[in-house]
């Protein structure tokens, strides 16, 4: 399925949907749903990368298991196992005929009962897969983005539960992304409760100084699969990595920095709030890594292979 225009809701292919694949445009949901009003369902995006061994799924098994981690945070039982979920996910590429694209397994409460309290609620599930691009163009994988420090900080991990991919999450995101870009920036770095660089709003964050790689500890942060996937070629590649808590004023002496995420990959970071970071460019550890995930993702290092799930 190809999201040829802006709506999502009108595109022709299919959906799996509580275990049997539905027309896109009848895969719909009451708006009483309970997820829709309270934000407790749980998500993950996936990539799929046409390579060399033909159209693979990028680390799934990984994602999945992360969605069940995620639901078991907020009490939220999964109808379905793992191995059903990863054949959903093969289905929904196949039956859409996609080569590239991006996947959205989601698991979230219907609308059987209302109110905080979330009791006899059924959890549905589902995958949708589409033919979407890259986020940001070639021009910001080589050059950089701009970035801006939010005034909206990360959640406490105690106020909310941060290790869970949770949709309500999200709006802490939003309003961060709207920020900066209000600002003519590319996208916004979230500080933790203590004023401690975090992440952007959908990505984790890296910064460079004298040939070591640092990154913020787990204590605040969703912890990426496009993360431990760096966090491994820098082990790999003999990059000293050093996790730990990072300021904001540490970045803006850094020699490179960048994000990961599944949808932004690996996107250097040209200037944070004004100040440029570096050369104002992409750095050539930053080159470096980028270069060996995509030849990761595409199939051409055989080491990698146990990543991937060719549809």
């Amino acid at each position: 399925m190809s999201t040829s225009t802006a709506n999502f809701a009108d595109q022709d292919g299919v959906i799996w949907y509580d275990g049997r694949m539905v027309p896109w445009r009848e895969a719909n949901t009451h708006v009483l749903t309970h997820t829709l009003h309270y934000g407790c369902g749980v998500f993950e995006g996936i990539r799929l990368y046409d390579g060399a061994q033909g159209p693979a799924i990028f680390r799934l098994r990984e994602h999945l298991i992360r969605l069940f981690h995620s639901a078991k945070i907020i009490d939220m039982q999964i109808p379905y196992d793992m191995e059903t979920l990863e054949q959903a996910c093969k289905q929904a590429v196949q039956q859409n005929q996609l080569i590239n694209g991006y996947l959205r397994p989601m698991a979230f409460w219907g609308a059987e009962n209302m109110g905080i309290h979330g009791e006899h609620l059924k959890t549905h599930v589902i995958v949708a897969a589409w033919d979407w691009g890259r986020v940001m163009g070639e021009e910001a994988r080589t050059r950089g983005i701009k970035v801006k420090t939010s005034t909206i900080r990360r959640h406490d991990v105690n106020s909310l539960m941060v290790k869970a991919k949770v949709n309500g999450h999200y709006v802490n995101s939003i309003l961060a992304m709207r920020e900066a870009k209000n600002c003519q920036c590319d996208e916004a770095l979230l500080l933790d409760q203590q004023g401690f660089v975090a992440e952007g709003s959908g990505e984790n964050f890296f910064m460079v100084r004298d040939g070591v790689v640092y990154t913020p500890d787990r204590s605040t942060i969703l912890e990426g699969i496009t993360r431990d996937t760096v966090i491994q070629f820098c082990q790999e590649m003999s990059i000293p990595l050093v996790e730990c808590h990072i300021t904001r004023d540490q970045v803006y002496m850094a020699d490179e920095a960048f994000f990961t995420g599944t949808a932004m990959e690996i996107l250097p970071i040209r200037e944070l709030d004004g100040r440029s970071i570096g050369e104002g460019q992409r750095g050539p550890l930053t080159e470096a890594l980028q270069q060996r995930y995509f030849a990761t993702v595409e199939g051409h290092l055989s080491e990698y292979h146990s990543w991937l799930t060719v549809v």
